[in-house]
């Protein structure tokens, strides 16, 4: 299983991005999807969460302004950031797992099976 993200950069506070994750070597469709991040001398955190039947889970800092999606036939996971804050910087990180459902804690998982590079995100004020 290879997970590789995408679209990570240096946006100003307010701005937007557009996080997006092609999965290869794994079934898209069936099992729940992720994001989390992880800022310098924090902890993991779990962003957004998406089953295998579209509901979403959003973790209480980001929703109203965060948009988890995928493209099941592109095997490619999503995550819109709208209305970024200089908080919103950490390294952002796709996971996918062989469970199909997020759970109910806020975010999704923590201990997803598979988990991709990560990439940058950066916030300035």
């Amino acid at each position: 299983v290879q997970l590789v993200e995408s679209g990570g950069g240096s946006v100003q506070a307010g701005g937007s991005l557009r996080l997006s994750c092609a999965a290869s070597g794994y079934t898209f469709s069936s099992n729940c999807l992720g994001w989390s991040r992880q800022a310098p001398g924090k902890e993991r955190e779990g962003v957004a969460g998406i089953d295998r039947d579209g509901s979403t889970s959003y973790a209480d800092s980001v929703k109203g302004r965060f948009t988890i999606s995928k493209d099941n036939a592109k095997n490619t996971l999503y995550l819109q950031m709208n209305s970024l804050k200089p908080e919103d910087t950490a390294m952002y990180y796709c996971a996918a797992d062989l469970r199909p459902y997020c759970g109910s804690v806020p975010g999704g998982l923590r201990d997803y099976n598979y988990w991709g590079q990560g990439t940058q995100v950066t916030v300035s004020s």
